[in-house]
């Protein structure tokens, strides 16, 4: 099982180089699908959180209230935790099961948003691919998709690695300042390189 972890920032466009790999037919798990699934409707983890935060923080139909918990989170690093603390353990076994399913693919795409904020994944990673772009771009495209101010989406960013850090660490990089036709190429040109680095490994 050949893993490449997919990370990037928010705003650099990490889930749409996700869409493109997975149009090219390579299995792609997200732990961000994986996480909003886990805190949806009826969910079991949706109970520990109401009993963690409080019912305010759980939607009337029984999901997590992502809005509420968001701002909550990105004010204190003690519920940041707290909230890690709940979710990741569930997500990484959840993560770990799909990668198993997909075992007979030439490589996989983990989607991971804060991979080197975590050492989580570092055992299961072959090889990391950054999606990168400038800082002010990121937040435009989070206040433009999003809706969310630019001092929460700046407030975000705050909690993630430096980009400086992240370029030094990862193993491939993307810049994502252009357009999605742009990435596109890159993407592709990323698989090809990934194919034959399967190749060669095995």
């Amino acid at each position: 099982m050949y893993v490449v972890g997919l990370t990037g920032g928010i705003g650099a466009g990490k889930s749409e180089a996700a869409r493109i790999f997975s149009e090219i037919g390579v299995p792609v798990v997200d732990v961000d699908v994986i996480s909003r699934r886990l805190t949806g409707i009826g969910q079991p983890l949706v109970a520990k959180i109401a009993h963690a935060f409080g019912k305010e923080y759980v939607t009337v139909d029984g999901a997590m209230d992502r809005e509420k918990i968001r701002e909550r989170i990105f004010s204190s690093d003690a519920d940041r935790r707290l909230l890690e603390s709940i979710l990741h353990p569930v997500i990484h076994s959840e993560a770990l099961r799909e990668l198993e399913s997909y075992h007979r693919a030439p490589y996989q795409i983990l989607a991971i948003p804060l991979f080197f904020e975590s050492n989580r994944y570092e055992g299961i990673v072959n090889r990391t691919l950054l999606i990168d772009c400038d800082k002010d771009l990121q937040v435009s495209r989070v206040v433009n998709r999003n809706g969310f101010t630019e001092k929460m989406v700046r407030s975000i960013i705050a909690t993630q690695a430096s980009r400086s850090f992240r370029r030094a660490l990862a193993n491939d990089i993307i810049d994502n300042n252009g357009t999605i036709e742009e990435l596109e190429q890159n993407v592709h040109r990323m698989h090809e390189k990934f194919i034959k680095t399967c190749a060669v490994s095995e």
